[in-house]
């Protein structure tokens, strides 16, 4: 609050006054998410377990948002300080997003509108979100999990598939339920937030692909550091440059891990390659074959995001590409899978497309007295089954908690 009043009114200090926000908040990120990871760099031992403050990625992004748009003008410096502390910490999608930028809330802060249509939308945006993780990331997590937790000498060609094409599922479906019922909690109490996913699984490139997941990191990461750095306009070297440190940053901004690193730096290098001259032969193929190649470079991808050490993402990725059989294999696929993992695999491939988009969007102003009563026996029907799951469930955090 502060520094955003100091920006707002010391012009010749403004620069330096911005750098000392940015540092003051990035600072509590460094000590509680990457002091650890660096002292095991240098060859030290922690002396004690530095716990991650929930949210902490998100709502740091955040307030260095609200800092740089201030700084450039894009939004005026918050007078009042419960508002901007109420936009710091607004509950829904504190702990895992969206990110929401200052300029498109601060006048819902000041003046809410409310009305029945939106709370009743809200709720149902909650239920589906809840539906989404229980119903079907969990069990495909579950099946992930088994398989991951294996030595990667026993994982075989046919495990190493299904594992990654689990994972794949559950991940999307996991962050993109937290979204969901962080957009419904906000409809309830009055706010409009951003969307954070627009089916990302029906991309035909890695850049379309960026522009389809995670869209309030994606833009972040642009705004803030992409563009400062120079983006595109600096020659193709400096382009391709500014991605790599991009995306580098993006993947350690998952996790204090080296894998998260060539995770990120996986995804720069294909966007590099897509500017070399990847796209323009993609777009002589169909559309069939572009969706392929976008779904398995992310499939393979993810492996590397899944699993802890290096060595065994590429033990497991060969075992994708070359499918040989180990001589220790104890586990065939039918041991890990049941009907109701193949039941969350078929509506989980079903929703990543964009069939329900339509009915999605209809606003229940615009419907019938008979589409209303079918809508809504669906929701309660969706939410009596996610009673009975979560009655027969242990604890599963979302995936995103831990960034």
């Amino acid at each position: 609050y502060l520094i955003g009043r100091l920006l707002f009114h010391h012009i010749k200090l403004r620069k330096m006054v911005l750098g000392i926000g940015v540092t003051l908040n990035l600072i509590p990120l460094l000590f509680f998410k990457y002091f650890t990871f660096f002292l095991e760099q240098l060859g030290q031992t922690p002396t004690a377990e530095i716990h991650l403050p929930l949210g902490i990625s998100f709502f740091t992004f955040q307030a260095i948002s609200y800092l740089v748009d201030v700084y450039r003008e894009q939004t005026p410096a918050e007078r009042n300080l419960i508002n901007l502390g109420l936009y710091i910490a607004l509950f829904p999608q504190l702990i895992a997003g969206p990110i929401v930028r200052f300029r498109s809330i601060n006048k819902q802060l000041a003046e809410r509108l409310h009305s029945k249509a939106q709370f009743i939308e809200g709720i149902e945006r909650l239920i589906f979100g809840l539906s989404k993780k229980l119903l079907i990331a969990n069990p495909l997590g579950f099946v992930a999990d088994q398989i991951y937790a294996l030595p990667s000498s026993q994982i075989d060609g046919s495990l190493a598939w299904m594992a990654a094409i689990s994972y794949t599922m559950q991940i999307y479906f996991d962050f993109s339920a937290y979204s969901d019922m962080a957009i419904g909690l906000a409809n309830m109490f009055g706010f409009k937030i951003p969307e954070n996913f627009n089916y990302p699984y029906m991309a035909q490139s890695i850049q379309e692909f960026w522009r389809r997941w995670h869209i309030s990191l994606s833009r972040w990461f642009r705004d803030y550091l992409y563009i400062p750095l120079g983006g595109n306009r600096l020659g193709d070297k400096r382009t391709y440059f500014n991605l790599l440190v991009v995306f580098t940053l993006c993947g350690f901004w998952h996790g204090a891990s080296w894998s998260f690193v060539i995770w990120g730096l996986y995804h720069g290098l294909f966007l590099i390659l897509e500017r070399l001259g990847l796209t323009h032969v993609l777009l002589t193929t169909p559309r069939l074959f572009r969706h392929a190649y976008a779904l398995l470079v992310v499939i393979f991808g993810w492996v590397f995001f899944r699993v802890e050490s290096i060595g065994d993402a590429l033990a497991i990725q060969g075992r994708m590409l070359f499918t040989s059989q180990p001589e220790n294999v104890l586990y065939s696929l039918h041991y890990f899978v049941s009907p109701q993992f193949y039941l969350a695999l078929f509506f989980g491939l079903l929703l990543s497309t964009s069939v329900f988009k339509r009915w999605s969007m209809v606003s229940i102003d615009q419907q019938s007295n008979a589409q209303l009563l079918g809508r809504n026996i669906w929701i309660i029907a969706l939410l009596l089954l996610n009673f009975v799951v979560i009655s027969a469930s242990t604890y599963n955090p979302f995936i995103y908690f831990r960034f």
